[in-house]
């Protein structure tokens, strides 16, 4: 089945950016759907529009997918900052239902629903996560999290009305993070002499990976099924080591010790109580403490994706923000 009208939510993401850019590169017509069109890379094209529409509000959402083939929906709050779940709910759950409603309406052929790998549980080196492994704590307490699970499970209730697949990205690293989002880990690594890691790691993968993948998903994914767009396992040492090579910065990398990032979550439970929004919590501080570890042999399987080195993501983004 042939595709030719694309919409991308959140389209001045990172995510969002490199995707758009990945669909013109393949042929599609694109419209960018976005709260502020001025937000939107300098960038133009003849098969490229931009909307202004908003989410959470269902007119705007019935005039922007007029004449649409695919909805790739990947607008959604990921600040780690919100005091409460309701912060994230408005966007991350109602507005996925507006989007599915007016996906119903205009009869959109197929919706692609950009998730997290953290709605599933992580693994370890021995035994990775997969799509079929349970969410586990801490994440279980996470709101994000929580509204992001909250979403997929509406969604697959409501598979019988409407072609959805769900790809779960995790840990994404390049060029064009307008924000920036995950960048800030690059930027963090290179501003001092000095890099404070945490003891435990994640699943990193180029967001030009991820890119092809929702395109993939768009011709031959399956209604129902959700599949995790990841790559490499690293330590957090480790990634820095990596990033350190790569951009040619010299800095110490210190092992923060687990007593120390804990005491730094309690601080940020306290500021928490006095309504003060902040990233430290003790859920996001025993984040940093796990292998947040990710099989990405489903994507591969049926998908048909081969990734590239995460060398590529951190290249580009140490050009996107100047440093080399």
């Amino acid at each position: 089945m042939e595709y030719k009208n694309i919409l991308v939510t959140g389209a001045n993401s990172l995510l969002g950016v490199n995707t758009v850019l990945k669909l013109l590169e393949s042929g599609y017509n694109v419209t960018g759907f976005l709260r502020d069109e001025s937000s939107f890379i300098d960038f133009k094209h003849e098969k490229l529009k931009l909307y202004k529409g908003d989410i959470t509000n269902i007119d705007s959402l019935n005039k922007g997918f007029k004449d649409i083939d695919v909805v790739i929906h990947n607008a959604a709050i990921t600040d780690q900052n919100l005091l409460n779940y309701e912060g994230y709910e408005r966007v991350n759950v109602d507005g996925v239902k507006n989007v599915f409603e007016s996906c119903k309406k205009n009869k959109i052929r197929r919706l692609i629903y950009i998730s997290t790998a953290n709605q599933f549980g992580f693994g370890n080196l021995d035994n990775l996560g997969d799509e079929k492994t349970q969410v586990k704590y801490p994440y279980t307490k996470s709101f994000y999290a929580q509204s992001k699970l909250a979403a997929f499970e509406f969604l697959m209730s409501q598979k019988i009305h409407l072609d959805i697949i769900i790809v779960n990205p995790t840990f994404m690293i390049g060029a064009y993070d307008t924000k920036p989002s995950s960048g800030k880990i690059i930027l963090k690594g290179l501003k001092g002499k000095i890099v404070f890691c945490p003891s435990g790691g994640k699943n990193f993968v180029n967001v030009t990976d991820v890119s092809i993948g929702i395109i993939k998903a768009i011709k031959c994914g399956i209604n129902g099924e959700s599949y995790l767009l990841a790559n490499e396992n690293l330590s957090y040492i480790d990634f820095f080591k990596r990033l350190r090579v790569i951009s040619g910065r010299k800095y110490v990398i210190l092992k923060i010790p687990k007593v120390l990032v804990l005491l730094a979550g309690v601080m940020g439970e306290i500021l928490r109580l006095f309504k003060i929004r902040t990233n430290l919590s003790i859920n996001n501080v025993m984040a940093l403490q796990i292998n947040n570890f990710f099989s990405n042999q489903k994507s591969k399987r049926e998908l048909g994706m081969k990734y590239s080195t995460i060398d590529g993501g951190i290249r580009n983004a140490c050009s996107w923000f100047n440093i080399t």
